[in-house]
């Protein structure tokens, strides 16, 4: 793989209106009028939201990552994807640059709805 180019640069202020958080993904559902979309079931400690990701051709076994702490966009506004609204976005790596994405976990464990940055 060749690295893409680095994105123009943006000011710090723009950085901090990201809101990235820690959540502990409970539940993968199947979407089954989708050939690639799952809807996540994630715990940020003082609610749950419901995450729709393009995860089945990327994971044999899409289960496999409930019970792991992951990264999340967590204030980007609600999107309806083939009728299921999802309440945010997960932190994947890869996806961008067409390697099988794998998810940003944390090193260890912490509360959920912890602030990344």
């Amino acid at each position: 793989m060749t690295p893409a180019p680095i994105k123009p640069t943006i000011k710090y202020e723009d950085l901090e209106k990201i809101d990235i958080r820690v959540g502990t993904i409970e539940k993968v559902e199947d979407i089954t009028e989708s050939d690639k979309l799952v809807r996540l079931i994630v715990d940020f400690g003082d609610h749950k939201r419901n995450i729709i990701v393009g995860m089945k051709k990327e994971r044999e076994n899409p289960q496999e990552v409930e019970g792991k702490q992951a990264l999340f966009v967590v204030n980007l506004e609600p999107r309806k994807m083939m009728g299921h609204e999802s309440e945010g976005m997960i932190y994947d790596i890869g996806f961008a640059d067409k390697v099988t994405p794998v998810l940003a976990v944390t090193e260890k464990p912490v509360p959920n709805g912890t602030r990344a940055g």
